[in-house]
């Protein structure tokens, strides 16, 4: 299977995880990652200046209409939910909190499964709530890759744990094997296609 992108959600504990994850990934990663971390209202772009300290890709909060390029992290707003248009571009949208947060990990994957449909690959991290479980419902029932944190080994196992209890779970990996699991896949998916001509 060729992915088109990963998307990853985290919340309590989840920066912790993807400090580990996204070290792993190296500069000629073919994928695009998208990334919703429940953040505190009051963040001024500190969280994607923290991940791009630990990332050898760039990182970037993106504008609305952004275009989604492959080998680059997006890292939503505090604020905003973001999304992922059938068009390659990113939505930001203010509307209601979903699961008590904005920007939600739900709104991201859903919007996701809809868009890449089974070439999507969906990470659900450390957190204290259940955000994140129907959007990784959406990804699986989609035919895309759902991933989850081993919740014994998770700062917050409620999360992953009750993506895990909704059946919507295809693997259960280790923070360092989910960057692992993370460049095997990237690489495949970025390997050069047969020329049709």
């Amino acid at each position: 299977m060729s992915y088109k992108a990963i998307v990853i959600g985290g919340s309590a504990g989840g920066v912790e995880a993807l400090e580990t994850i996204l070290p792993a990934l190296p500069e000629n990663f073919g994928l695009p990652i998208l990334v919703v971390q429940h953040l505190h209202p009051s963040d001024d772009g500190s969280f994607a200046r923290h991940l791009a300290r630990a990332s050898r890709l760039p990182v970037v909060e993106p504008c609305d209409k952004e275009r989604i390029e492959p080998g680059r992290v997006y890292a939503a707003p505090a604020n905003y939910h973001m999304l992922v248009e059938r068009d390659g571009t990113i939505s930001l949208s203010v509307d209601k909190r979903v699961n008590w947060s904005r920007p939600s990990i739900d709104v991201l994957f859903e919007s996701a499964a809809r868009a890449w449909r089974e070439a999507v690959i969906a990470v659900i991290l450390s957190g204290a709530n259940a955000d994140g479980t129907e959007g990784m419902r959406a990804v699986k029932s989609a035919g895309g890759l759902t991933i989850a944190q081993d919740p014994a080994g998770a700062g917050n196992p409620v999360m992953p744990r009750a993506a895990i209890d909704a059946g919507a779970v295809a693997e259960v990996l280790g923070m360092e094997e989910i960057g692992r699991r993370l460049v095997e896949i990237g690489m495949r998916s970025a390997e050069p296609k047969p020329s049709m001509e």
